[in-house]
Formats: C-alpha cells, structure tokens, sequence
C-alpha cells in the first residue's frame, strides 16, 4: 500500500528575484485519499528546492540521495552546487534505473551564479530547463494559468500569487489535487524559505480563490 501512495501537482516559476516552488497536499492510492498532508516541496540546500509527484517512497528516497549528494558537493568544493548540475545530477540518477523506473515528476529550481533557474525532470531523466514549469496530474491545469499570465520580469510577489493561482486551479478540476498548497521562495538574500501557510490563505482570500 505504502508504495502505491501517489503525490500530484507541483509547479515552479522564475521570478526577477528568485524562484518560486509550489505544491498541494494530497496523496492518492489510485481514487482513495491516503494522505491529506502529504510533503512534496523540500529544501535541498540554501540555493536549491525540489517539488515532487509520484510515488511517494521512490521520491522520499530520491530526495535523501540529493540531499547527500549535494551536501558533498558544497563541502568538497566550498561552493553551493549549480542548478543546472543538480538537475543533471537527478537525471543520471533517474537514468541509472532503466529496468525498474522511479515512478516520479520532478521540478528542481534555484539559484547560482548565473541567475535563477527551473527544471522539470521526467521519470526518464530528461531535464528541461523553461521559465516555468508544472508536474503532476494537474499539471495541465496549472499550465493553463501560467501560460495565460505568466510575464517576463515577473517580481517575487506576483510569482508567488501566480503559483498559488496555478495549484488551486488544479485542486479545483483535478480530483488527485487538493488539502491546502505549500510554497516557498528561493532568493540570494533569505535562501529557500517556505511561507506560512496563514500568508497563503491570506492570498488566496485576497484573490478571491477558494
């Protein structure tokens, strides 16, 4: 039971001051709800987070091996790890296993020295890096929403009301969405940094969204 336990909607956006990750809370096995506080954004260090959708044992282990992974790299070289490395390091990861495939949806972002970056990482391995991105069973719905309002120079705090418009469109058609939405915000000044769950009802009472 444990391994058929499904995370759904994530989403990431690049903002001219940082990234912005987003996700909801449920998780499903196949139409039950097994979980209503499910974790699917998690820090990987102060530059880097990663949202996840998928099997929820595939993506708890691939999140500890990141994390490892990239704790070795900032001790090793005295630097925090690149996006773009991250990103490749998950695709080989994801890529070693051909015959079993983790079951996942992945979205790293972050920033580096070369500004602020969002992948979206396939159970494949394929990484591609756009301005935003959405993964899951409501990705199509969160598509819909940035696609129409997504915006070049887009600052942090419209990012942020974007992400939450995004996943609670798709907690509203998706039946595998729902249970609240967790963000977080990744910027050179504060490092990645989750905002509280009051601030996101505050917003969505203030866009009018339920």
């Amino acid at each position: 039971m444990e391994n058929k336990k499904s995370g759904t909607t994530t989403a990431g956006i690049v903002t001219k001051e940082g990234v912005v990750l987003a996700t909801e809370h449920r998780a499903t096995i196949d139409t039950f709800i097994a979980h209503k506080t499910a974790k699917k954004l998690y820090r990987l260090d102060y530059n880097l987070g990663m949202t996840t959708a998928g099997l929820v044992g595939d993506l708890q282990y691939l999140v500890r091996y990141m994390r490892a992974e990239i704790s070795l790299y900032r001790i090793r070289r005295d630097m925090y790890m690149p996006v773009g490395a991250a990103a490749t390091l998950l695709s080989n990861i994801l890529n070693e296993r051909k015959f079993a495939p983790y079951y996942v949806g992945l979205i790293i972002g972050g920033f580096d020295n070369k500004g602020c970056h969002v992948y979206s990482i396939d159970a494949a391995g394929g990484a591609i890096e756009d301005k935003y991105a959405s993964v899951g069973s409501g990705s199509s719905f969160v598509y819909g929403v940035l696609e129409d309002r997504w915006k070049d120079n887009l600052k942090l705090d419209e990012g942020i009301n974007l992400a939450i418009r995004g996943i609670n469109a798709a907690m509203r058609r998706d039946a595998a969405s729902g249970d609240g939405i967790s963000v977080a915000i990744i910027t050179r000044e504060r490092g990645f940094e989750e905002i509280p769950d009051e601030e996101v009802k505050k917003r969505l009472q203030k866009m009018k969204l339920k």
